[in-house]
């Protein structure tokens, strides 16, 4: 099966979403993407692990192919082909930019959406510059970066993944920020009972009833590592941790507390400002986990229009926009 990327189209987007979406045979697929459509070899920027068959020096495969095995060897979740069809759809030419005009790639911890979605426009009206934001959970953004991915920016919602680009000099290490910090919350559905602070007597089995938990994946996303960590600490993670019903990202976990899928939810205190059909049921004292801070920075095959970017993100117009979708700002 060979899925050829020609010219962008409007709907573009929407025909790749389904078609990752869809793929559910043994059949190798085979990702064909014309050279003037791509900004580096599109095998690179699809290259996750066993993912995808990145073709040898060499081989007569030509440059800007990756070949993907489905069925036994590769079991894609829908995040993973929505994850690949945006970096796919981050390297064709979704527009025409304007002479002079530079594209800037910024890779985002998924619980920034609501926030660079507002802010990311207005450095583009004032720069005149392209900004595209890619968003997932930060740990597969770093892989992603690690494996060769074009980013630009890289925003993470942990120092750890930062720190792990900087030991591999994958990032410029003068350009790196603490740009916000976040509290973690328990989040329910809007007639669930408010409790004020979690606390070790919080009977969270009883409030769950017949129900699970929803937490980012909580050995690999930080929202999620923060969550087990703050509920080992109060001595609630051993009678809950077989109630959890874990997603790729914050957000996931969000809207399945939003959709009733999931009686509660352990989110980012960002998030629950974002969605109207949950409430903050409970919020988790900072000592129980580690300081939740967003470290930001350039990677070092970015253009110069990256760090006028950055420096975007840290004024008082786009401070007050994160403010105001309940970060802070690190030492405040």
């Amino acid at each position: 099966m060979t899925l050829h990327v020609a010219k962008a189209a409007r709907g573009c987007k929407r025909v790749l979403h389904n078609f990752f979406a869809s793929m559910s045979d043994n059949r190798p697929l085979r990702i064909v993407c014309p050279g003037n459509l791509v900004h580096f070899p599109l095998a690179k920027v699809l290259a996750f692990g066993k993912d995808a068959c990145v073709p040898p020096v060499g081989s007569d495969i030509p440059e800007g192919t990756a070949t993907f095995q489905t069925g036994e060897h590769m079991i894609l979740s829908l995040a993973r082909r929505c994850a690949i069809a945006a970096l796919l759809l981050g390297t064709v030419a979704l527009a025409p930019i304007r002479a002079g005009a530079a594209e800037v790639l910024v890779f985002a911890a998924a619980s920034l959406k609501t926030a660079l979605d507002e802010i990311a426009p207005s450095f583009e009206q004032q720069s005149g510059h392209q900004v595209t934001v890619s968003y997932a959970a930060s740990s597969v953004l770093a892989r992603q970066i690690q494996l060769g991915a074009p980013a630009s920016v890289f925003i993470s919602a942990n120092v750890d993944w930062m720190d792990v680009l900087q030991d591999q000099g994958l990032i410029d290490v003068a350009s790196r920020v603490d740009l916000l910090s976040n509290g973690l919350v328990l989040v329910g559905g809007v007639d669930q009972a408010q409790i004020g602070q979690m606390r070790p007597d919080t009977d969270l089995i009883e409030m769950l009833g017949s129900g699970h938990l929803a937490m980012a994946l909580v050995d690999a996303v930080p929202a999620g590592i923060y969550g087990k960590e703050a509920l080992q600490n109060l001595g609630l993670w051993e009678g809950v941790q077989t109630r959890i019903a874990q997603t790729d990202n914050v957000r996931a976990a969000l809207a399945l507390v939003a959709a009733g899928a999931a009686p509660l939810g352990i989110v980012y205190r960002s998030d629950a400002k974002v969605e109207d059909r949950v409430q903050v049921v409970a919020s988790f004292p900072s000592e129980l986990h580690p300081p939740i801070i967003y470290p930001a920075a350039v990677t070092t095959s970015a253009p110069p229009e990256a760090q006028a970017f950055l420096n975007h993100l840290q004024s008082d117009a786009a401070q007050f926009i994160f403010t105001e979708q309940g970060f802070a700002l690190p030492g405040s």
